[in-house]
Formats: structure tokens, C-alpha cells, sequence
């Protein structure tokens, strides 16, 4: 399994984030007004906000995803090793509650997504848990926060724990909120989030 949700709930039915509603929306064409670099072998998936699998996230914009060349491979250091940014039409409100109210939604409804409801149920997965602090600010942006985000491994079909660092960010001459997550199930300190970090300093409001 390659990407995040196998089925993306027909995004072709989606309209273009900021175009006409009769538009519709492909994320391997949409030039995203920002540079976010591709690393070399990793892969890229994006889709709207409001988000389909869960709509209580209120927000409105795109998400991008970058996976690691690892991410679906289970004896890799990169498995679950990935990094989203939410592209935001207004500033939203932060903090560590917040944080990890989106996140359980979010998760929890991947989860589903990838699993089916009825047969989440029969499986009894783990119910996600969410938790984030404060943390040192982080180059570049507005505030940073780091956590946890315990679920059920649904490729596996067994609980684990990602980490997560979550970079808040404001582009003044887009006008834009820039939310930038990190992901590992591995420490702050294993090699990944070199890789993760740097992901994030490289990124961009404008292209050129």
C-alpha cells in the first residue's frame, strides 16, 4: 500500500481549492504556490480541506503530503516516517489542545477509511490518543509543538506510536497559515528527523 488512504473517497469529485466549484481537483497537477521540495525517492499526495474522512477539522485549503521512500515498508526505519502541510486560507487557532483534538480526528478517521467501519468494529481497534506541548520554536516559525499520537497501525493491524512535531507557520505575502507536521514512530533523535527537519527549513512561501 503506497499511500496514506487507498481509496481517497473519489477525489476527482472534489472542486478546486480556490477555483470554480465545477472545477475539479487533481493533486498531481495543482502547482502549489509554495516550494515544499520532493526529496529524491520519496513520493507526494495531496487532496482538500475540508478533509473527507474527517469534516470536523475546520479548516479550508490543501494538504500535501511527502512520504519517505519507507513509509509502507515495515522492516524499515522510514515505516510511518512521513510529513503533511496543511495550506490554509486564514490564520487558525493553535495550541496543544487544539492540536491534538484535529490530530485524533484526523487519525481516527484514517483509521476508518482504511480499515471499513464494520470491520474496525469487529477488530476492536485501539481508540486514538493524542497528546502535544509547547515546545523551543523552531526556525522559522511561529510556534512549535511537538507529541505523540498513539492508534492502531492499520497496515499492520497492531498499536503504534508516532511522534510528531507540528510547525506553525504564516505567509504574509500569500496570506496564507502554514501548518507543518512531522512524523515518526523513531525518537526526536534518530537520523529521520534530520531528514524531517530539514523538509521543513526548506520550505518556502514563494517558489522563486
Amino acid at each position: 500500500m503506497k499511500h496514506l488512504i487507498v481509496i481517497m473517497l473519489c477525489l476527482t469529485s472534489l472542486s478546486i481549492y480556490g477555483q470554480e466549484a465545477q472545477t475539479e481537483f487533481d493533486g498531481h497537477k495543482w502547482e502549489a504556490p509554495y516550494h515544499l521540495p520532493i526529496p529524491k525517492d520519496w513520493s507526494i499526495e495531496r487532496f482538500l480541506i475540508p478533509i473527507s474522512f474527517a469534516p470536523q477539522i475546520p479548516y479550508k485549503g490543501v494538504e500535501d503530503i511527502r512520504f519517505t521512500p519507507g513509509w509502507a515498508k515495515v522492516n524499515t526505519d522510514e515505516y510511518w516516517t512521513y510529513a503533511f502541510l496543511w495550506y490554509l486560507d486564514s490564520a487558525p487557532k493553535t495550541g496543544a489542545e487544539i492540536i491534538a483534538e484535529n490530530l485524533k480526528a484526523y487519525y481516527t478517521g484514517l483509521i476508518k477509511a482504511n480499515t471499513g467501519s464494520a470491520k474496525a468494529s469487529t477488530e476492536k481497534l485501539i481508540p486514538v490518543t493524542t497528546s502535544f506541548k509547547k515546545a523551543p520554536t523552531f526556525d522559522g516559525d511561529l510556534e512549535t509543538y511537538t507529541g505523540t499520537i498513539e492508534m492502531t497501525d492499520y497496515m499492520q493491524r497492531k498499536p503504534i506510536t508516532l511522534n510528531c512535531m507540528v510547525h506553525v507557520k504564516f505567509c504574509a505575502v500569500l496570506n496564507k497559515a502554514i501548518l507543518f507536521y512531522g512524523l515518526s514512530p523513531k525518537p526526536f533523535t534518530h537520523t529521520n528527523w534530520v531528514d524531517l527537519n530539514q523538509l521543513c527549513l526548506d520550505f518556502r512561501c514563494k517558489k522563486s
